[in-house]
């Protein structure tokens, strides 16, 4: 799968975040999210597989979608037959945020991506729009730090995993209300927290790659974008636990149902059965073949953002791959017209 895919996810990733990055700075975050859907659901509809869209975005904000149960790819044509072989085709899940961190592109701020995992069929975890309490760390802390344990007890623990002192640490927390506890106590055992307004994919990610400054991160986020986290953690060998979180009092949004009782119910008609359940990063992004591809839309810890020069863009990504056990960073120069230069660096 990875040698028949692992370009083109990347294509579809970069034409996202080009399409998303026109609308940088605009202040309109449904356009930016709109134009990037479009891109991304173009591309992949050019690419020769049969593509199912388990985890789509959008549907917490009412923001432009690649909906649940979508189908996408050649093969998903109805004249599918005259060029798909039945015998070769690559038949897979697809997780997607077309514009992680909305915000962040239509106020001209660091840190948003469009960012897709992919997997054979049933290979992720279809998650419902809810929320997720999240513990992201280094692959040196994998299987040590607890989701179930307190903040502080992960603070020990990662500091002994990485040989550092607790106040070398740095934690990636939401800026949100409900976090208000958390950001003392880890305050209060002596690290140091950097605050984020939206886009945790790529905080998450960070932990796993040295040299970020970010070694954790904690609190609670969108579902969806938990397994895309987990996804690209599990690739790495980093650390990444979830728990669905279906009571609307402890998110204090107001933006996943009205009830406890009628969320617990939704969740039950999708299978799930054991609703606190912890979830590992395996469990998330359970396939033999897992890919996941990012592509920076501004500028954040891990990749430049697309920068214009006249005829073209420049794109800097990231694919990830279980089967090569790679994490290739791409840099890409994309020619529209005719280009008058060129520039290196």
């Amino acid at each position: 799968m990875e040698n028949t895919l692992s370009l083109e996810i990347i294509e579809v990733v970069e034409q996202a975040a080009i399409a998303s990055s026109r609308l940088m700075g605009k202040g309109d975050k449904n356009e930016a999210d709109r134009v990037a859907v479009e891109a991304m659901r173009e591309r992949m509809n050019n690419i020769h597989m049969r593509g199912r869209i388990v985890i789509g975005e959008g549907e917490r904000d009412e923001a432009p979608m690649l909906f649940i149960g979508e189908e996408v790819g050649i093969c998903t044509r109805e004249d599918a037959k005259a060029f798909c072989n039945p015998d070769e085709l690559v038949e897979i899940d697809i997780a997607v945020d077309p514009c992680e961190g909305t915000n962040l592109v239509a106020y001209g701020q660091n840190g948003s991506m469009a960012v897709l995992a992919i997997s054979e069929k049933g290979g992720l975890f279809a998650a419902p729009d809810f929320y997720m309490k999240k513990l992201a760390a280094p692959p040196a802390a994998r299987g040590h730090v607890d989701i179930n344990k307190s903040a502080t007890h992960n603070l020990k623990v990662l500091a002994e995993c990485l040989s550092r002192s607790i106040e070398e640490l740095v934690v990636v927390v939401m800026d949100r209300p409900r976090h208000k506890e958390l950001i003392q106590e880890i305050r209060q055992a002596g690290a140091r927290v950097r605050l984020i307004s939206d886009g945790d994919v790529s905080a998450a990610i960070s932990c796993a790659f040295s040299g970020t400054n970010i070694h954790a991160l904690m609190g609670i986020g969108a579902a969806p974008e938990g397994v895309i986290s987990a996804a690209a953690m599990r690739c790495l060998g980093g650390h990444f636990q979830g728990q669905l979180i279906y009571d609307p009092e402890v998110v204090k949004t107001g933006l996943i149902g009205e009830s406890k009782e009628g969320n617990l119910a939704r969740l039950k008609e999708m299978g799930i059965n054991d609703p606190d359940k912890i979830y590992e990063a395996e469990e998330l992004a359970s396939g033999n073949t897992v890919l996941f591809a990012a592509s920076g839309i501004t500028p954040g810890t891990l990749m430049e953002g697309v920068r214009f020069f006249h005829g073209g863009a420049r794109t800097h990504s990231l694919v990830i791959s279980t089967q090569s056990k790679t994490a290739r960073f791409v840099d890409t120069i994309h020619l529209f017209d005719e280009p008058k230069s060129l520039q290196l660096r």
